[in-house]
């Protein structure tokens, strides 16, 4: 049976979809920022804060990385109103995607500092090298180093993750092409469009990811 395309209806309502895709940008940006800094600390804090640390964080970790991320998002936009929390769409969506960011984003970050050499750290503490100093100076810039690439990785994953939460109405890229597919009765064509604006945003935060390791570990990593 043909199919006759038709992209007009849909290119029609590209300023709808360019208004979700920026509102999936900065949701993921924002997610990225917080799991980058609260993975980070976390990391630090299963290294080099003693046992209760580790396994606090270590059950953070594993209740967020062995649960669907859908679920998460449904106690915090469903469950945290019976408790008198009520949050709207892109709040909840926000605090969902930077809590499961950072859990994913800990595990990357520790299995830098665990590939830091432990004779580096010994030295240090052989010197008289605080912790705080040998977090700062010895241990932080080789890990992020090692772990910048899956961080990339995970972070363009965070992205793409972001299309659950539409499923709590807030209003990104997957909810817009939803609204557009049953305003248009075109669902081929809409969802192709989705797919490439995804597939845009993807490399671009590749590239991006790629320039700023280049610029930033190469250079450091050669002064």
């Amino acid at each position: 049976m043909a199919y006759t395309f038709q992209f007009g209806a849909v290119f029609a309502s590209m300023d709808l979809l360019a208004k979700g895709a920026w509102l999936t940008i900065q949701l993921s940006v924002a997610a990225m920022v917080a799991g980058l800094v609260f993975g980070t600390l976390f990391a630090v804090l299963r290294s080099f804060g003693g046992r209760w640390a580790d396994r606090l964080i270590g059950a953070y970790v594993e209740a967020i990385r062995n649960t669907p991320f859908l679920i998460q998002l449904f106690l915090i936009y469903f469950g945290l109103p019976s408790v008198g929390i009520a949050l709207d769409p892109v709040t909840a969506a926000l605090i969902g995607m930077s809590v499961n960011c950072a859990a994913y984003t800990t595990e990357i970050i520790r299995s830098g500092i665990m590939a830091v050499p432990r004779g580096q750290i010994e030295a240090a503490r052989a010197l008289a090298f605080t912790t705080t100093d040998i977090i700062r100076h010895i241990v932080l810039f080789p890990a992020l180093r090692v772990a910048a690439p899956a961080l990339g990785s995970q972070f363009i994953l965070v992205m793409l993750g972001s299309s659950v939460v539409s499923t709590v109405s807030a209003e990104e890229l997957t909810a817009v092409g939803h609204v557009l597919e049953t305003e248009t009765f075109r669902p081929f064509e809409v969802y192709i469009v989705v797919t490439l604006i995804y597939l845009a945003i993807a490399f671009t935060l590749k590239l991006l990811f790629a320039w700023l390791e280049n610029s930033w570990f190469a250079r450091r990593g050669r002064l």
